[in-house]
């Protein structure tokens, strides 16, 4: 009997991840209160000649943390518009430059292509802003964070990465490697 597998399914080969989203798997062999932290194990056991291919780093407790950034006013908005509509005006015109077949007309191309992305540009920010009427006069980013991050690993060997870790744990952070 042939097995045939759909790439929507769950399933994966090992040392492939899945395809959709699935619960981790493994026993924990660190916590840690960063993500830079778990990397640091992570690298750690892998310069152990560790088989990596069976760690997993897990976010836990999850917060989109949004940053704010800076205010928006009408001059932000419609500079930024216009920048962006002059970038993709530009683009368009050279594209058009590119295919125009008069030897001696190759900038009006891109001139217009200019001129009408920086119009663009600036009627689409107007409008995007206009629309939330103030409700939103702030620019931000956003990140994904967790409250900590396990390092989970195969049952076969986890008391290895375990004892792996836990000599990691007794260096200082800023020892040289191995």
């Amino acid at each position: 009997m042939v097995s045939v597998t759909s790439s929507f399914s769950g399933q994966s080969r090992p040392g492939v991840p899945p395809r959709l989203p699935t619960p981790p798997t493994g026993w924990p062999i660190g916590s840690y209160g960063t993500y830079e932290e778990a990397q640091r194990a992570v690298d750690h056991l892998a310069d152990g000649d560790f088989p990596v291919q069976e760690v997993t780093i897990v976010g836990v407790d999850l917060m989109l943390v949004e940053r704010v950034t800076g205010r928006l006013t009408w001059g932000r908005v419609l500079g930024t518009g216009a920048a962006s509509g002059a970038w993709f005006g530009l683009f368009v015109g050279v594209l058009l430059s590119l295919f125009n077949t008069n030897a001696g007309a190759s900038f009006g191309p891109i001139l217009v292509g200019l001129i009408v992305g920086i119009g663009f540009g600036l009627i689409f920010a107007a409008v995007g802003y206009g629309s939330a009427r103030g409700k939103r006069d702030f620019q931000s980013a956003s990140q994904l964070v967790a409250g900590r991050y396990d390092v989970l690993c195969q049952p076969r060997n986890a008391e290895r990465g375990r004892d792996l870790l836990a000599k990691l744990a007794m260096r200082p952070v800023d020892a040289p490697k191995d």
